[in-house]
């Protein structure tokens, strides 16, 4: 087991994918496919390798398989995104099952295609994540040690990607947008609710209270009858 067709140095304006899956025949099918429409192909028939190359050298993308022998995919998908968290993954898998789905898109993964697939669509899915790579270099907030990521709307602490309910995600925006200032309940309610609460709710306090869970206790700072602040450094 091992690499079976290495891609040679790329060129600085080229995309590269690492393919991992020990299906010798999806391999060589997307790997001829893909480096046709000028992308730089990895191809590795056995977790190991694969979860050792990602690890080692710098994909755009990696495309995984789940059930392999040596190592399965769930695992490689989590040791790499604990390691590497803006790594972006898509799985490619023959289970179909909701559970597997949606356990992999916790983990980390951008997206899931079930086998049997067609090209075209798994080309359409790459260049999508490869399109959202390259937004994620500008659309990074950071203030002190918290950042958010707007294109996978995830934050992190250093500990690794935090994933954010919808709400979360856009309270935390706001007040990160802001950071150094006081943000008060009723721009928060605004921005992130519509007007859709009466301002007298407390939804704010209990987002703010989930937020500071994910991202410790200090990340979001209390200001007694003015609303909340982030510090920017």
């Amino acid at each position: 087991m091992g690499t079976l067709a290495p891609a040679s140095a790329p060129a600085v304006s080229s995309e590269r994918i690492l393919l991992v899956d020990d299906e010798r025949r999806i391999l060589n099918f997307v790997g001829r496919a893909l480096r046709a429409e000028g992308f730089l192909v990895d191809a590795v028939d056995a977790g190991v390798e694969g979860l050792r190359l990602a690890l080692e050298h710098q994909y755009d993308l990696v495309v995984l398989d789940l059930l392999m022998p040596d190592l399965d995919g769930k695992a490689v998908l989590r040791r790499l995104l604990t390691r590497k968290p803006e790594q972006a993954v898509i799985v490619l898998s023959a289970l179909t099952d909701t559970a597997s789905k949606v356990e992999c898109l916790e983990l980390g993964a951008e997206d899931y295609l079930a086998k049997p697939f067609s090209f075209e669509e798994l080309l359409a899915r790459v260049r999508a994540r490869l399109r959202g790579v390259d937004r994620a270099s500008t659309t990074i907030l950071a203030a002190g040690r918290i950042t958010l990521d707007l294109v996978r709307r995830r934050a992190d602490v250093g500990t690794g990607p935090i994933a954010l309910a919808d709400r979360e995600f856009l309270l935390l925006q706001e007040l990160m947008k802001r950071a150094g200032r006081t943000v008060s309940k009723e721009r928060l309610l605004s921005s992130v609710w519509g007007y859709h609460f009466d301002p007298g709710s407390n939804v704010v306090d209990v987002y703010v209270r989930r937020l500071r869970a994910k991202l410790g206790s200090e990340a979001i700072t209390t200001v007694r009858g003015e609303g909340y602040r982030i510090d920017a450094t």
